[in-house]
């Protein structure tokens, strides 16, 4: 089998991959723990930023130069029929599955899967490439929040709208694409390592990822587009770190993806 590397640097200098030929998952603790830490602290210093960071208006505001409503009728009927009569419930309860319940389900059937295929050591494997999928579609979402700057639904609906700094940054949901990255993931990984319950792991995440986006329409945060977007860009982001950044791939004719080390930085990689 012919070898060929090829790098494109990224950041600072890192140790080189390494991993057995028959592992499943391709994971060096040296660069996927800085990496996963940063984007995770990356997202974390934009939410306290936020109000320095976000102007007052929206950039994308469902209004043409004249202030009369442009709104989509698809976004509009989906608005009018899954908003709760009292949204603040279902922001908490979409708080709720979002931060505390899928992140559960997700991580919790990854570590069990590992278990009951005699293969525990291997969820903490797992458990760091499913969050660094989900930290990496967090940081993504932030910054095309930041630009596009459009108008939450209820904000929307009050005349001349709102300007704080939470209120323009309704494209596209960041409680959807976290969780759907995040089941994703944890589905691919799964799979990967050929878990028995597998199945378990994609039909309970992609569940609690449904839930959550319908709840953040409920709660009248996000339009059906928003959600919609987020569930797609999560998902491929999702099935993308795991599969072709981590995954050992030695078919003839294919190209294997993977972060590696570089001279003074962080690249991507393939061999093929």
């Amino acid at each position: 089998m012919r070898r060929v590397t090829f790098a494109f640097f990224v950041a600072a200098a890192l140790a080189p991959h390494t991993a057995t030929a028959d592992d499943a998952i391709a994971v060096d603790a040296r660069i996927d723990v800085p990496l996963t830490a940063a984007a995770g602290a990356a997202w974390i210093a934009s939410e306290a930023l936020k109000p320095d960071l976000v102007g007052d208006r929206c950039r994308w505001c469902d209004r043409d130069g004249r202030g009369r409503d442009t709104l989509g009728s698809l976004d509009r009927g989906a608005r009018d029929t899954l908003r709760w009569s009292d949204p603040a419930s279902a922001d908490l309860a979409s708080n709720f599955t979002g931060f505390a319940a899928a992140p559960l389900i997700s991580l919790g059937g990854l570590a069990l899967a590992a278990s009951l295929a005699g293969r525990g050591p291997e969820a903490w494997h797992d458990t760091l490439v499913a969050l660094e999928a989900t930290m990496l579609a967090a940081d993504l979402n932030q910054a095309v929040k930041f630009v596009a700057m459009r108008q939450r639904p209820y904000a929307h609906a009050v005349a001349g709208g709102l300007r704080g700094p939470d209120d323009n940054l309704s494209f596209y949901s960041g409680h959807t694409s976290l969780v759907f990255s995040l089941a994703t993931s944890a589905g691919t990984i799964a799979s990967m390592r050929h878990r028995e319950l597998a199945p378990l792991v994609w039909a309970s995440g992609l569940t609690a990822a449904v839930v959550t986006g319908w709840l953040r329409i409920a709660a009248d945060k996000h339009y059906l587009s928003d959600v919609v977007t987020g569930a797609a860009v999560g998902a491929l982001i999702g099935f993308a770190v795991p599969y072709v950044f981590h995954g050992r791939r030695e078919s003839a004719g294919g190209v294997a993806w993977s972060l590696i080390g570089v001279p003074g930085g962080l690249g991507v990689g393939g061999a093929y």
